[in-house]
């Protein structure tokens, strides 16, 4: 193909290349904005911004413009993998995200459903087109799929731990509130049974779920007030669920709020680190003054700093967690974007295997098993291959397993196999 042939086919992008007055922030305009931003929007990037490619690294857009001025424009094969994984396994999410940046571009894009249990060193995502098409997407790319798929598996992991115990989410105040629909749809796919937050909750399409700040107790400045204003207040469907750690020792609060509130469906604690001490100990101290009394019915939700060593040790003799940071704050999957093809040649870097691959999944006794191949070779292989058509000539494939519900039902099926560390 000739120098402008390969000029024809490049794709006209959405915007220039930038000057390098545009590339060091260096305008007039620039410097008088700079000041003023956070007050107006909280610093959040508007969709739109997101989907022109202008939340990308500058190294994309000088790779861009070196690459248009020579003429240069190859055919590509891009995999996105985990070659290490914390804890040997993850789980998928920012699928639907990705669909919607990369969509009406001059691409084949095939991936993993959302919601699948992927392994090291297998590609959850492959790009095919010209490189052009989307090279300055690869940010925003592996930023929805790094830490979308982050916190997803941390939600598997804490969901995997607490088996029947319901885990509700409690972590958006620990980010950024223009995440809070994000960490919220993650955690509720990766097996959590509820969350906390309003807006992400509307988002999900369920309802939010939780119980009362230490602050109502305080404006009070009685529990056994507050908890009866809540009971009268709060409608017949919310939980009462009164918090017992306020002032007073855990027990101490317990017994007077289940002998305060006729119908009190559990207690919650939230006691500090700097009074924890041995908290087991703390909470069968707490069932078994309730016990005594004939308050037998009553459960215990426990919150604050839980995480997968607590809910282990807790998870037989509780009711409920709430857990916050641990999820919302979960280390991002470390996923790279890497050219595999070029061409219709093997071709990759030092550390990553070149040509087209496929992932096969295989049942077995234990569960499943999963193994890598060149997807173009002739060799029959057992197991379902787990990249499928996402899109195809830039339009999203219709029967393609985007919603939420299903990624959801998917993750909880895989944990009942998946092995724990």
């Amino acid at each position: 193909m000739s120098d402008a042939e390969i000029r024809e086919e490049m794709p006209a992008t959405t915007v220039n290349a930038p000057s390098a007055e545009k590339q060091t922030g260096g305008s007039e305009k620039g410097k008088k904005k700079k000041g003023r931003v956070g007050m107006e929007d909280f610093w959040i990037v508007p969709s739109d911004e997101i989907l022109a490619g202008n939340t990308t690294d500058v190294y994309f857009l000088r790779t861009e413009e070196v690459l248009r001025k020579k003429g240069i424009n190859p055919r590509v094969v891009a995999e996105v993998t985990a070659s290490s994984l914390e804890h040997g396994w993850g789980v998928l999410a920012g699928v639907s995200e990705v669909a919607t940046l990369l969509a009406g571009k001059d691409l084949d894009v095939y991936a993993m459903p959302e919601g699948t249990i992927f392994f090291e060193e297998e590609p959850v995502l492959r790009i095919e087109g010209r490189y052009l098409e989307f090279a300055r997407f690869e940010t925003p790319i592996l930023g929805f799929l790094c830490h979308e798929s982050g916190i997803a598996t941390k939600a598997a992991r804490i969901k995997k731990k607490a088996g029947d115990v319901p885990v509700i989410s409690f972590g958006t105040r620990r980010q950024h509130p223009a995440l809070a629909a994000v960490i919220e749809k993650c955690a509720y796919m990766g097996g959590m049974d509820g969350v906390s937050n309003v807006a992400g909750a509307s988002r999900i399409g369920i309802q939010p779920m939780g119980t009362m700040p230490h602050s109502l107790i305080i404006c009070f400045r009685s529990q056994q007030d507050a908890w009866k204003a809540f009971d009268e207040i709060m409608p017949e469907d919310v939980p009462r669920i009164c918090l017992c750690d306020t002032y007073y020792d855990e027990k101490t609060e317990t017994v007077m709020a289940a002998e305060t509130l006729k119908r009190l469906n559990a207690v919650r604690l939230d006691t500090p680190s700097s009074r924890r001490g041995n908290f087991r100990r703390i909470v069968e101290e707490v069932r078994w003054e309730l016990d005594i009394r004939g308050f037998k019915n009553v459960g215990i939700f426990v919150s604050g700093g839980i995480d997968e060593a607590e809910i282990e040790e807790l998870r037989d003799i509780v009711s409920g967690f709430g857990v916050g940071t641990s999820v919302a704050n979960a280390k991002c999957i470390d996923f790279a974007l890497d050219i595999v093809e070029i061409e219709g040649e093997p071709c990759a870097k030092r550390g990553k295997k070149g040509g087209k691959k496929q992932v096969y999944r295989k049942k077995t006794e234990k569960g499943f098993e999963d193994f890598v191949a060149i997807e173009d070779s002739k060799q029959h292989f057992e197991g379902e291959p787990l990249l499928k058509p996402l899109i195809i000539g830039g339009k999203i494939v219709e029967d393609f397993p985007l919603s939420l519900e299903s990624a959801r039902k998917r993750v909880l099926e895989q944990l009942k196999v998946v092995e724990m560390d």
